[in-house]
């Protein structure tokens, strides 16, 4: 591996280290409460479009990506 091969990896390491990914899943209440809560720390930096669990659940799961620090 060359230097700058070494050198794009630990960048890449380090840009990802900075986020933290998750889904959540509940109801479309619990959901508001938890992005509000997230948005008011400025850790908020994206989030997707509700989606429907599917069949007989009326859950939503979103997905969301935070800063780490």
């Amino acid at each position: 591996m060359t230097t700058r091969e070494r050198e794009y990896a630990r960048a890449n390491q380090q840009r990802a280290a900075q986020y933290t990914e998750l889904w959540i899943v509940g109801s479309s209440e619990d959901l508001a409460v938890m992005l509000h809560a997230a948005a008011q720390t400025g850790r908020l930096v994206y989030v997707s479009a509700p989606h429907q669990m599917g069949g007989d659940d009326t859950r939503h799961r979103r997905y969301l990506r935070l800063r780490s620090s």
